[in-house]
Formats: C-alpha cells, structure tokens, sequence
C-alpha cells in the first residue's frame, strides 16, 4: 500500500517596500523558499507587478502586489483586509533624510518618522492577530547602522531607526510568551537606489572605512533575513548588524 502524500502547509509573508533594492531580494529569496508573497510598495507599480509576475511564474507561488503608503494606516488596514493568513512580516519600507536638522521642515520630519517606524505600529498590530492564530510567526524589522551610533546630517533618519530598534527589543519580550520572534537587521551601507546620490568619492571613500573593503548588497541581507526564519524560537529581541565590519 502506498502511503498518502502529506502536503506542506502554505506559508504566507508581507514583505514592504518590495519593488526594488533590499525588499524585491527578500521576495526573490523568499519565493525560492516557497513563500507565498504579499509584495508592497508606494509608487512603482508597474515593477512591482513585473516583479509579482515573474515570482509567481518561476517559483509557482501566489504573489500578490500592492500600491500602498505604509505611513497611512488607512493603507495598511487595507492590506491586511486581504490576508487571512500569515507567518512572516518583513517591515523593509523606508525613506531617508540628509541635511542640517534646523533646514528640516515639519512636514518632511513625519514623513520619515511616519514610513520609517509608525508604520512598524500599523502593521504589527494587525499581523499579530494572525500569528497568534497559530502561537508562532516571524517579524524582522529592517533597520540600520545609524539607528545604533546615530549620523551627522541624517539626525530624523538615525532617530526613526533607533526607533525600530527599541520597538523591536520591546515587541520581542511580550511576544515570546506567545511564539512569536521579533528580530531587526541594523544594515550598513547597502548598495541601494537610496545611496544613488553619493558621489563617486563618496563611495570610494565608505569603502576605505569599511573593512570588509567594498559596499554590501541586497543579497546578502536577504540571506540573512532567510538565516533569522530558520534560527530557534529562543533568538528574538536581537538587533543582527550586517555591515562589513564598519562600525
């Protein structure tokens, strides 16, 4: 007698900021691993939907993108209206901010405030509700160096990351009676369309302080997001920095 065929049970992740860089790496890895993919970001939608549909064909899963502001709660109760079920948010959207605090607008502080750790709070919230179904589940927070030692001219973007690091730490300790991880990814310098706008020089320069002599690239913190789902329940609250050895 043959013996029956016990099909895997789906797994379902929403990875934001998705259409590019860090966040479409994370779907790529993901997809290989058999996820299903809830994919966000704000504006590119047509990337996104080219990203979707390749995922989708090459790796037959269920991806599904989503034009959505992580920063409007409005946008994320949206999101999550579409998920019954979920095992792993990755929070990845993100701005940045260079300039002298002081020439800093009003407005342009709760944008990158907003995107870079309320959004943490609008998605959390919903998420948990759903990992709590199955008392396990997996949230990592894609953070950064600055949010650990702080950088000149960057004061809102470094504040808002040294907010996701101590939301992560604290999320962490009252979700652990409950299964649930919570873990951060404190990048160094990524090889991203967010850093397009240093110069030559500048690059040249990063990758002389950095020991591991060069830049990093999406990738790697996609790999290292694929080692956190895999870790033991034990790890969480830990912010894991990837920076070639630079700070």
């Amino acid at each position: 007698m043959l013996s029956e065929t016990i099909s895997p049970t789906p797994k379902y992740a929403l990875i934001t900021g998705a259409s590019r860089g860090i966040g479409a790496s994370i779907a790529e890895s993901m997809a290989q691993e058999g996820y299903h993919l809830y994919l966000t970001c704000r504006r590119s939608s047509d990337k996104l939907s080219e990203i979707a549909s390749r995922l989708t064909s090459q790796y037959k899963i269920e991806c599904i993108p989503i034009i959505a502001d992580m920063g409007n709660p409005d946008n994320v109760d949206d999101i999550f209206a579409q998920i019954s079920s979920l095992d792993v948010l990755i929070n990845n959207a993100g701005i940045s901010y260079v300039g002298l605090l002081h020439e800093m607008s009003i407005a342009d502080w709760r944008k990158v405030m907003s995107i870079n750790l309320d959004a943490l709070f609008y998605t959390c919230r919903k998420a948990i509700p759903l990992m709590l179904q199955n008392h396990s589940g997996r949230i990592i927070n894609i953070s950064s160096v600055w949010g650990n030692v702080g950088a000149s001219m960057e004061a809102a973007y470094s504040a808002s990351k040294g907010g996701v690091n101590s939301f992560t730490k604290a999320l962490a300790k009252e979700l652990a009676p409950s299964g649930i991880q919570v873990n951060a990814i404190a990048c160094g310098v990524i090889d991203t369309d967010m850093n397009k706008f240093l110069s030559a020089g500048d690059r040249e320069t990063l990758r002389n302080e950095i020991p591991a002599d060069r830049i990093g690239q999406p990738e790697e913190i996609a790999q290292t997001v694929l080692s956190l789902l895999h870790t033991p329940e034990y790890l969480t609250g830990q912010i894991i920095t990837i920076d070639g050895g630079w700070t």
